[in-house]
């Protein structure tokens, strides 16, 4: 590689740049304001061969930038090994920038998949529907404590809209409280912010199955084709393919794996070789979703329970080994219908041992 290297350290307002000649190593600094009209102007300031920047909030504007000039774009993930600063006892932007640089010409960053504008948009509208979710499980824990600690006022088996007119009748406005029945006035609260979640999930939840059902989104058939799986329901197929994007992308079903953070970490040396837990590397959300997908699909799926089973192998210990190496499957399933275009084949002879016409 000849020519220039320009590597930004991204900041919050301010930004480094660093010009790096590859042929001999010479280079210099700039610094910048963080604003799309300052990088736009840096990017034309002189002629480069390639921009390096590390993930980041900014790094997806930046990126765009880079695309509507026709000009390469490194983003390099900032946990990858060689990127990782260790007994550094002058770490500076400067520093962080000349380091993109020459990492860059040796080939040693670790680099991140930025899609486009509107596919990050939609990821984003996916995690926050999951921390509504979260928010709403937190607030119901804390009705569980509250009741607790009122002496089981309530026994909740379910969370129907009958369950919640029982626990209104429980309530009190706070105002109206005395100093023994706090707890009602606690539980009012709770429960009025519990509604206006709901109210919240599934206003997002209807945006979502819009952009799932608008026929000029590219996404819109791979999420159909997904949702051919027995057991796969539109929250998980729309995660997939967001997160997926191109499934062209990944060679072998273990890269989609560890994309995941769903394979094993390797101990490697001398003689000695083990393998560890898994790595969760990548979205921890999509494992969770992949793994609640898992345990439900042992109803619903054929070929899953039959992968289920033979990995459990009739012991009660191996369940959770047995669920998460199903949540690996399936998405190596998923990714492979997306990258071939084709819809989901059930096993025949799974899906009548399934129903206990034969025995596997």
């Amino acid at each position: 590689m000849t020519g220039t290297i320009l590597a930004i350290d991204l900041g919050k307002f301010h930004s480094v740049a660093c010009f790096y000649e590859v042929a001999d190593g010479r280079h210099e600094f700039k610094r910048i304001e963080t604003t799309p009209r300052a990088v736009n102007d840096l990017l034309a300031e002189r002629k480069v061969v390639k921009v390096v920047i590390e993930v980041s909030g900014q790094a997806g504007w930046v990126v765009d930038l880079c695309r509507a000039l026709n000009m390469e774009v490194e983003v390099a993930n900032a946990n990858g090994e060689a990127w990782r600063w260790r007994n550094v006892k002058d770490k500076s932007d400067r520093n962080d920038a000349l380091k993109l640089a020459r990492l860059s010409v040796m080939g040693q960053l670790s680099l991140v998949h930025v899609p486009a504008k509107e596919v990050r948009q939609w990821r984003s509208l996916i995690q926050y529907r999951h921390t509504l979710v979260e928010r709403r499980v937190a607030i119901r824990n804390s009705i569980h404590a509250l009741l607790t600690v009122a002496g089981g006022a309530v026994v909740i088996r379910n969370w129907n809209e009958r369950m919640v007119a029982e626990l209104r009748k429980e309530s009190r406005r706070l105002g109206k409280c005395g100093r023994e029945e706090l707890w009602r006035g606690q539980l009012g609260l709770e429960l009025d912010a519990m509604e206006q979640v709901q109210q919240l999930i599934e206003q997002v939840e209807k945006k979502l199955d819009e952009l799932v059902s608008d026929e000029s989104q590219q996404w819109t058939e791979r999420v159909k084709l997904l949702r051919t799986i027995p057991g796969v329901g539109p929250r998980l197929a729309e995660m997939v393919v967001a997160w997926i994007d191109d499934p062209k992308r990944f060679g072998t079903g273990r890269q989609v794996g560890a994309y995941a953070g769903l394979t094993p970490r390797r101990y490697q040396s001398g003689e000695s070789e083990r393998s560890g837990r898994i790595s969760k590397a990548g979205s921890g959300r999509l494992r969770k979703l992949l793994v609640q997908v898992a345990w439900g699909m042992l109803r619903y799926n054929a070929r899953g329970r039959e992968v289920f089973d033979r990995l459990c192998k009739n012991h009660k210990t191996r369940r959770k080994q047995a669920a998460v190496a199903l949540a690996r499957k399936i998405l190596v399933w998923c990714w492979a219908m997306l990258r071939d275009g084709k819809a989901w084949q059930e096993d025949h002879r799974a899906a009548l041992a399934l129903s206990g016409s034969v025995e596997l």
